[in-house]
This record gives structure tokens, sequence and C-alpha cells, in this order.
């Protein structure tokens, strides 16, 4: 008997409009990839796929014209519906402090369908139901539970994104971290996947204090990963940073510390690197407090130093019903660094807290 599936790929960091400048379509061809299931060793079978986020590649602030474009790209599926990609917000798809929050990240990529003229997503369509809002929902496979927390700006902050030209600090508010904590507390009996664009605080590759940064040879700081912002929150500029306006608040750390195993996944991206790349004695896939880290990396060639960073890349996550480990793999999306297709060298295998249920 053939044990049921389900294959959920994780894509992030698309930053369309940086990509486009260069004639090149970063989500439309990951799509089309996708979808081109017999020219690779094994296939590429998804059944849902989650965006960690910054689909737009605004520095300042994203635009309707950008917003258009992610929407045309989405239109190359085929064999998917749009409806079976379950989004969040990164730091570079949030509107301006000034502005209504998330406007444009809520009229183009819409995860709720509420601006359906403009994103084109029907909520009746999801394979999946959502329950929540723009900023904090969830949708349930079997006993699996995905808990969805897009990034927002800071509230306390008088200079961010626009003004700024961004900020690269991870931000949640208390209202979404206490929404996360009784999730979490409720459902002691499900398999439970944290979703955010930032990774927790020293989980995966340059997510500690500083890593995102380095120093040039003056002794000034200077970006490496991420854009050095010296009045934004450069500190914290490769994990989730600000909690309830609480600067390196630690919140989800100290929760799981506390309560080793309560969450099996936690996905993001962000950080954009090769798939072997350390920093800060981390790779892409760490284990902590009994919770794996999957940093799924991104699709943009161009939007940072693309010689060094710009590995377009991303993950499907592979989990079988009645077995209690997962397959996590690495799928390349250029030959930039590795041919493109499968890269089985970064291939993990990860053990749940409880066997997967599909049915019922």
């Amino acid at each position: 008997m053939v044990k049921q599936k389900l294959n959920v790929w994780a894509f992030g960091d698309a930053h369309v409009g940086s990509d486009l400048v260069h004639g090149r379509l970063s989500l439309a061809d990951a799509l089309i990839q996708s979808e081109e299931t017999s020219i690779w060793q094994q296939p590429f079978d998804w059944d849902l796929a989650i965006n960690l986020g910054d689909l737009s590649g605004a520095q300042g602030l994203p635009t309707d014209e950008e917003g258009e474009e992610i929407v045309r790209q989405l239109s190359v599926l085929k064999q998917h519906d749009r409806h079976s990609i379950y989004s969040i917000c990164g730091n570079h798809d949030r509107s301006g402090l000034k502005e209504e929050p998330a406007w444009w990240f809520r009229k183009w990529i819409d995860p709720m369908g509420q601006n359906t003229s403009f994103s084109g997503v029907d909520t009746e369509r999801r394979p999946y139901p959502v329950t929540g809002t723009w900023e904090r929902y969830s949708f349930q496979v079997g006993n699996i539970l995905f808990l969805m927390m897009s990034d927002i700006n800071e509230p306390t902050q008088t200079i961010g994104r626009g003004d700024l030209g961004g900020n690269p600090g991870g931000v949640v508010s208390q209202v979404t971290f206490d929404w996360w904590r009784q999730q979490v507390e409720s459902n002691a009996d499900k398999i439970i996947i944290s979703i955010h664009h930032y990774m927790l605080k020293d989980t995966t590759v340059a997510s500690g204090a500083w890593e995102g940064m380095e120093k040039d040879e003056d002794g000034h700081w200077t970006g490496k990963y991420h854009g050095y912002k010296d009045r934004g929150t450069p500190e914290g500029a490769s994990y989730l940073y600000w909690v309830g306006s609480r600067p390196d608040a630690r919140s989800f750390e100290q929760y799981l510390e506390n309560h080793p195993g309560s969450v099996d996944l936690w996905i993001g991206g962000h950080t954009h690197t090769n798939p072997d790349d350390s920093a800060g004695g981390k790779s892409h896939i760490e284990t902590r407090w009994g919770t794996h880290f999957v940093n799924a990396s991104s699709l943009t060639r161009y939007h940072v130093n693309h010689l060094k960073y710009g590995i377009p890349m991303s993950r499907l996550i592979q989990f079988t019903d009645g077995d209690d480990q997962i397959t996590v793999r690495c799928f390349m999306h250029s030959d930039h660094y590795r041919p493109t297709g499968w890269y089985d060298a970064a291939e993990r295998v990860l053990k749940l807290t409880k066997p997967v249920q599909l049915q019922g």
C-alpha cells in the first residue's frame, strides 16, 4: 500500500523588482521549474507552497506597478492554483510608517482574499481554509498545523521603511506572539510549523547579533548579508528582533527553551546565501530546543551582492502519512552555484515529535 504524502514547497525572497531590471523573472521562473517535473532527476511535486515574504524588491516602498508584475508572474502556474500558495509579509513588503499598515501586501498578495479584484485571491478556493487575519493566520492539513506570522513595522520607530530605505530587524506585535503561544498550547496533539520571514536568534546561518553585518578595514560597520542602516536595528538585521516593541526580546526563543519540542519546525528566509554557507557556527538547517529551524533562503539573484549571496534556491519538505520523519530537500533554481535541479548534498532528514496523520 502506497502511503499518502504531503509535499510543502517553501520559497521566499523573490524580490521580483530587483531581478526584473536584469531581465530575470525570479518568481515566474521558479514556478515554471516547479511544474517541469519530468526534466529533473526526481519529480518536483508540491501540494501546497509557503511564500516566506519579500516578493517586493523595493529598497523604499513597494509600488502598485511591482504588485501588478507579481500577480502577472504568479499567473504562469498551469498545474497548480495560486490559492495553493500561502503567503506572509516580509520586511520589503511592508508599507511606510505613515501609511495604512501593510496596504500593499494586503492589496496584491492578500492572504485573506479581501482584495480579490487586484490580487485574484478567493479564500473559498483555498485547498485548506485559513483562519485569522493578514498579520497572523493558521491552516491545518491532517494533524499538521501551520502558524503564519507576517513581519510588520515597529510602531515605536520614527524612521523606517521608506524614509530610511528599509529597516532589516524583524518585528511582530505582542498580540501576534500571544496568539502564537495560545495556538501552540492548545494544539499539543498536533505537529506545529511556525512560519515567519525571519529566523529566530542564534538558530541558522548568520542569525546572531550583528552577524548580518561586518566591519570594514577602518573598523566601521557595513552591510554583509543585509544593508547597514545605522538608524535602524542593524544588530538584529538577521533575526526576529522586536516583539511587542521590545528590542532583542527573545520571546519565542525563551518560550521554546522552556517548552522544548512544543514546535516541530520554524521555517523562514530573509538571509540570502548559498546552501553550504555557515556563519556564526550555524548552517541553514539547525535544531534547538527540540525545534528544527529551516532557512529556505532566496529566489533572487540580483537583490544583494549577487556574486556572493544571490543563489536562487528553495526547499521542498516531504511528509509521509504514518511516519515521524520528514525529508527536507534543496532545489537550485539557477546554475550559478550548482547545476539547476536537486542538490542532494543539502538534503536533510528530520524527526518529528509525533507521526504524521494526513487523514481526517
